[in-house]
């Protein structure tokens, strides 16, 4: 396990955030963690792959960067495999490990930022698929119990990028590992229309599973900016579920906004469409701004601080809320210990 006094935190965040904390200990195999000194939420941070989370102060106390690796196959069937990887493993790493083995079941999630053991904790999804549709189980260190747990997939609670993790219990676990079903039989999942029209601009009428990664994958890349080339976290806030009489009156008034049926007599909105719609789409405030590729996403433009940050997506609910009347709600966690 290694440990850094004083860290700069500015390279571990896919917002280039600027920040530090008292003392870095980073986790490489679930041994290390029968060593760590008891979690203090009030202080301590648990960090995957940094792209999912904003800056707004230090960390006072200690980062627990989690990089416990490894992937491996544990039984299989004629139609389906159980695969477990560690929850330091690179997310889009794993997807391609599983295609390359012929398995199905992640390649809608191609090219998603963050490591594995954040998966479970948003509830990750993309064009038409979350990550609860394959999840078998998540283990994990209970801080309070200091014991293992191991939890089903009905126990994780999962909802729409929520989770048992993120919001009923935050801090509590500390996540080492997760295990997957996944399908040896190929059934694409084509509901998203963006992607079926990829697949058909490449006269692609029967796709394998890679073939629908590689279409993700050039989507992801035409339309998000990259984290390597501008500070950002993806998506910085969810679409909207409301009740259908909330949201027929609306779409009447707006016959233009994207909808789609979800759980229940609900209805999501397009929080992209109503972004650009206010206007908002390539705004800048000093550093900080709406990326002119895609309205959903806040971005970096080099020396944006957390606060900076926070302001804009403030003015961007502000302001969606007041043409509106929706409330958008942040994805990333603001971290915040002052």
């Amino acid at each position: 396990m290694k440990v850094i006094e004083r860290p700069s935190l500015a390279a571990l965040n896919t917002f280039g955030i600027s920040a530090s904390a008292g003392l870095l200990m980073e986790i490489e195999t679930e041994e290390d963690v029968l060593s760590l000194p008891s979690f203090r939420p009030d202080r301590d941070f648990i960090l995957g792959g940094g792209s999912n989370i904003l800056f707004l102060s230090d960390v006072p106390g200690v980062v627990y960067l989690n990089r416990i690796g490894g992937m491996e196959i544990l039984d299989e069937t004629p139609e389906y495999v159980l695969a477990e990887a560690g929850a330091g493993e690179n997310w889009h790493r794993l997807v391609r490990w599983t295609l390359k083995r012929g398995l199905s079941g992640l390649e809608n999630l191609s090219l998603i930022p963050g490591l594995t053991g954040a998966a479970p904790i948003q509830n990750i999804g993309a064009y038409g698929v979350e990550l609860s549709s394959v999840l078998q189980s998540v283990t994990a260190w209970d801080w309070e119990q200091a014991a293992w747990i191991t939890f089903s997939e009905k126990e994780c609670h999962f909802a729409y990028r929520d989770s048992r993790f993120k919001s009923a219990e935050p801090d509590r676990y500390l996540i080492t590992s997760i295990r997957l079903r996944l399908a040896r039989i190929f059934s694409p999942k084509l509901a998203y229309q963006g992607l079926i029209e990829e697949l058909s601009n490449h006269n692609i009428t029967e796709p394998t599973a890679t073939d629908v990664s590689e279409a993700v994958i050039r989507l992801r890349r035409r339309k998000l900016p990259d984290t390597a080339k501008i500070g950002n976290a993806g998506s910085f806030f969810k679409n909207p579920v409301i009740d259908r009489d909330e949201a027929d009156p609306l779409l009447l008034s707006h016959p233009d906004l994207p909808a789609w049926p979800d759980q229940g007599d609900r209805i999501k909105l397009s929080a992209a469409w109503m972004i650009e719609h206010c206007g908002l789409k390539g705004m800048r405030d000093g550093d900080a701004g709406v990326s002119d590729k895609h309205a959903l996403v806040l971005v970096n433009h080099g020396s944006a601080r957390g606060s900076d940050i926070a302001a804009l997506a403030h003015k961007v609910h502000t302001t969606v809320f007041e043409e509106f009347g929706i409330e958008l709600e942040p994805e990333p966690r603001l971290v915040d210990y002052r």
